[in-house]
Order: C-alpha cells, then sequence, then structure tokens
C-alpha cells in the first residue's frame, strides 16, 4: 500500500486576503488573524486528497491542524505521529514533522504551505524521498510545488496507479518577507527536493526580473486605458506589466499589491480582499491583471486579494488579462492557470480566454481546468 506522508503549515497564506504580502513569523500570522483572514491550507489539502478517493493507500501524519484533522475527513486508514501545542505551531514543528515522517520511511511527503514550508522540508529532507507540495502560501516561487491543489492529486494518482512519472531535482526559492512588502523581490536558493516531474501539473520556478520590452507595454497601457469606461471601478492586480498602465495614468502604484482606480483616478490603494469587496458593492467593476512570468498562472500568486466571492461576482466578461507575447511564448505552450482556491470558479474560468499584448493587439489564450 502507497504510504502518504502529509505534512499542512495552519498558517500559510493568512497574509494573502489581508494584503500582508507573506505569513511568515508569529506576529504576521497574529496580524493576519486579527485582520479577518481564514486559514485555507486545511482546504487546499482536502482538495488534493479528494482526487484520490478510490486509490489504495495510508495517510501518516502530524496532530490536529497539521494533518490529523484532515485526514480523519476522509476515507483513507491514517497514522499520527508526533506531539505539537494546537494553535500555536510554528516552523520548528514542520521540521519534526519531516524528520519524522523522513524516519518513518513514507513513499512520498505532500506538504501544504508556502515557499517557507519548502525551505523547512529541504533544510531536513534527503534527496531520496520524493516531495510534492500544495500550494497554500503567499509566495511561490519554489518548483516544488503542484500548479493547483487538484493537480498535486493527480501526480499523486499516478504514482499509486503505478504510472511512469520521472522522478528530478527542484529549486526551493524563498524570499525576503521585509523587502517584499516595501516592493522588493530578493529571491534567493536555498537547495532543491526530489520531486515528480509530470509538467503539466507542476509548477515552474518563478521568473524574476522587471519586464524591460518598455515599448510593447507602453502600447499595452495605451490599449486598456482607451478602453477604460467611465464611472467604472478598476481593480488593478500586482506585478509589472499592471504597473505599466498604472504609470502611464500617472498613478502611484502597489507593484506586489492590488490598487483600485475609477475614471483613472486612485480610490484604494494595497486593498485588503474585504475592502475590494465592500468598495465594489453594486458599482461596475473590471479586473487588471498579467501572468506570473514562467509558472502561467493569473489568479491566486500573490493576488489572493481577488477573493473567489469577488471574482465570481465579475465574471470571466470582466478580466482583462494583459501579457507581452515574449512572456506567453516563455510558457512553451503551457496554459495559464486559475489557482483560486474554489475548483468550481477554477472551472469556470477554464477554456480561453483574451490576452491583451500590445496597442489593438490581443491573443487568444488557453486557461487550464485543474
Amino acid at each position: 500500500m502507497f504510504r502518504l506522508g502529509l505534512i499542512i503549515n495552519p498558517l500559510a497564506g493568512l497574509g494573502g486576503s489581508v494584503a500582508l504580502k507573506g505569513s511568515d513569523g508569529e506576529e504576521t500570522a497574529r496580524k493576519a488573524l486579527a485582520l479577518g483572514a481564514e486559514p485555507k491550507a486545511a482546504l487546499r489539502t482536502a482538495q488534493a486528497l479528494s482526487v484520490l478517493k478510490g486509490l489504495e493507500l495510508e495517510i501518516v501524519t502530524y496532530p490536529a491542524e497539521m494533518g490529523a484533522d484532515v485526514a480523519s475527513e476522509t476515507s483513507f486508514p491514517y497514522t499520527v505521529i508526533g506531539e505539537i501545542n494546537s494553535g500555536h505551531t510554528t516552523a520548528e514543528d514542520t521540521l519534526k514533522a519531516a524528520k519524522h515522517l523522513e524516519a518513518e520511511g513514507v513513499d512520498l511527503i505532500l506538504f501544504a504551505g508556502g515557499d517557507g514550508t519548502a525551505r523547512n522540508i529541504c533544510e531536513i529532507v534527503a534527496d531520496h524521498i520524493p516531495v510534492l507540495g500544495v500550494p497554500a502560501g503567499v509566495k511561490i516561487h519554489s518548483g516544488v510545488y503542484a500548479v493547483t491543489p487538484k493537480a498535486a492529486g493527480e501526480i499523486i494518482a499516478m504514482l499509486i496507479k503505478g504510472e511512469l512519472v520521472t522522478l528530478g531535482d527542484q529549486e526551493v526559492r524563498d524570499i525576503d518577507e521585509e523587502a517584499f512588502r516595501q516592493g522588493t523581490v530578493r529571491a534567493k536558493y536555498y537547495g532543491e527536493l526530489l520531486v515528480p516531474q509530470e509538467h503539466r501539473f507542476l509548477q515552474h520556478v518563478k521568473n524574476g526580473g522587471k519586464e524591460s520590452e518598455e515599448l510593447v507595454l507602453d502600447d499595452i497601457a495605451a490599449d486598456i486605458i482607451e478602453q477604460m469606461e467611465p464611472d467604472t471601478f478598476y481593480i488593478m492586480g500586482s506585478g509589472s506589466t499592471v504597473a505599466a498602465v498604472m504609470e502611464q495614468m500617472g498613478l502611484p502604484n502597489t507593484l506586489l499589491g492590488v490598487d483600485l482606480i475609477r475614471d483613472q483616478e486612485l480610490v484604494a490603494s494595497d486593498c485588503t480582499a474585504q475592502q475590494l469587496l465592500e468598495l465594489t458593492q453594486g458599482e461596475p467593476t473590471q479586473l487588471v491583471i498579467t501572468l506570473i512570468g514562467g509558472q502561467g498562472h493569473i489568479i491566486g500568486r500573490g493576488n489572493q486579494q481577488l477573493s473567489p466571492e469577488l471574482l465570481k461576482r465579475l465574471g470571466k466578461a470582466n478580466m482583462n488579462v494583459i501579457a507581452t507575447k515574449t512572456k506567453l511564448q516563455a510558457l512553451e505552450g503551457r496554459p495559464l492557470i486559475v489557482d483560486s482556491g474554489d475548483p468550481e470558479l477554477n472551472h469556470l474560468l477554464s477554456g480561453v480566454i483574451k490576452v491583451t499584448t500590445g496597442y489593438h493587439d490581443s491573443v487568444l489564450y488557453r486557461v487550464a481546468d485543474y
């Protein structure tokens, strides 16, 4: 029987919806909870495990919110090891869990978290044990994560069924959260982990750096601004491509956050999920977003302020995706990805979507359904 080790970082991703741009450290987690953030890592893990229904496996995990709570809601047999102070877990608990699961000789360690969690796993786990991440963090630059929770389940299902899945090393990277909150991305390499490499479902390492095609960005910005409707809110997503639109309007921009404008005037900057819901309630609203370079995510990476409730309210018709053709070509045919945390919404937003690539220039590009 396949033995699946399971580690959940219950604090992963807490800072995303409340615009804290990370969840590292107890103080940040406390602040996020005080602002109304809701833990999502357990739900996302359950979504991954739901793909495995009917397959034979045993789950080996840590107590309570670090895995046992989710395991108990499945039909799989499970074993709980180790001890934690429930409600007060830290990175040390992740380190201990990884060490104990390695000693247990599990076939694969599935963990839910962000880049900080991946760093913890990398510090402990030897290169002979495969691992796979369920994306649950605010920032995910590492290449050890599936593109969505469902995709993580698909990879594990292939392994359980005995299908040929290549194993290979993938980079673990993390950024300085304090610098990130100030608008600077400093990603650092921390090592590599052995990961099942089913490329449809595995996330690539994020491409860093500011878009250098200034003329193309100007053209994209001119097209978006020309099409903006009066008395309509525009939610401006994160990233340098969207920043070019804000710059052309002469507006201050939160590079790594989400801003709200109307009639080319700034209404609110660095908004939380709740602020976006409240400010746009009952008002005509559109969204301007770009994709994560090298990965293809348009929802779910660095823009968790765009809640499922908001996205359902907007609908696909009010989503304006912008990107240079160079950025699209770098995906090498891989689809765009929506990882909203709501599988039904992910499905609704799948298919094809128009991507503005220049002035009066656009392409249709596929959005994955996983």
